[in-house]
């Protein structure tokens, strides 16, 4: 397989978007970033040695998982080798020749959207567009010149493209993150170990499925609990191919290495029809 052609980090959108900004948590202020169209582009950029490094939103606190995220990483199966949280501050952003009063039209991400609704309640005469990204819409509105519109986006969208921030953490819920994986290509993840230590709390996380027969996911689930395995995370998947057949994502509280997880990944192998391990990383504060 080719070496790497690029040290960047691969995410999905537009510069300054929230993905970047875990980026830059995970990887340090100074990474170089590739911003990717689509999920799958961030992927295939890792997997064909485009990026060094990918970084994928999982899960929102309010919006739920990123099902589409969960399926690519089973398809191209690339480990997981660490995970951080970004609390979600949504900003109302504008050219900084445009005044609030004069916002008849707001472009976003629909969820970042959906996650405004008090802030659209309170000012009935903004129309909602919704648009592919939040950081795209507000390098859409600067360079298109849009004098009667804004966009809901971070601050650092704001820093990139010259923006005014009119109206700051217009979001419904303030308790709201969004938990990222940062991802490698399998022979990178095998020459840097992240190495134990007792001040640092493990989690792994694995996708599997079951025969469909009463009681299977009850004795695969087992498996964790008779070791004592505290488990933070399950989410079914649809199995393709196989009508009305699930795969199980799941996360717990250890390393993968360890006795009582070697014990209990040997039991769910002995019943489970797929098994495999995505990764085994330091917990996210």
């Amino acid at each position: 397989m080719s070496r790497p052609k690029s040290r960047a980090a691969a995410f999905q959108g537009a510069r300054g978007a929230f993905s970047e900004e875990a980026a830059r948590k995970l990887l340090g202020q100074g990474v170089e970033v590739l911003p990717c169209e689509r999920f799958e582009d961030v992927f295939r950029s890792l997997k064909e040695g485009r990026a060094e490094g990918a970084v994928v939103p999982i899960e929102n606190t309010l919006a739920g998982s990123v099902h589409e995220n969960y399926d690519h990483l089973l398809n191209f199966e690339l480990p997981i080798v660490a995970e951080t949280s970004v609390r979600i501050v949504h900003n109302l952003i504008a050219r900084k020749d445009v005044h609030f009063p004069e916002i008849k039209r707001v472009f976003s991400h629909p969820v970042a959207l959906n996650q405004c609704l008090d802030f659209f309640s309170r000012n009935p005469q903004i129309e909602r567009i919704p648009f592919y990204d939040t950081a795209g819409s507000v390098k859409m509105i600067v360079e298109e010149g849009l004098t009667d519109a804004g966009a809901i986006a971070s601050s650092v969208a704001a820093e990139i493209y010259g923006g005014r921030i009119l109206r700051k953490s217009i979001e419904s819920d303030r308790q709201n993150f969004t938990r990222f994986f940062l991802l490698r290509r399998p022979e990178y993840a095998r020459r840097h170990p992240v190495p134990a230590g007792a001040h640092v709390h493990w989690k792994t996380s694995l996708v599997f499925s079951t025969r469909n027969i009463p009681g299977a996911l009850f004795r695969a689930l087992s498996a964790f609990a008779l070791r004592d395995l505290n488990l933070t995370k399950i989410e079914s998947r649809p199995l393709r191919g196989r009508p009305w057949e699930y795969l199980f994502y799941l996360d717990f509280l250890g390393r993968a290495d360890t006795p009582n997880a070697k014990n209990a990944l040997n039991h769910l192998r002995e019943i489970a029809d797929i098994l495999r391990v995505l990764g085994c990383y330091p917990r996210g504060a």
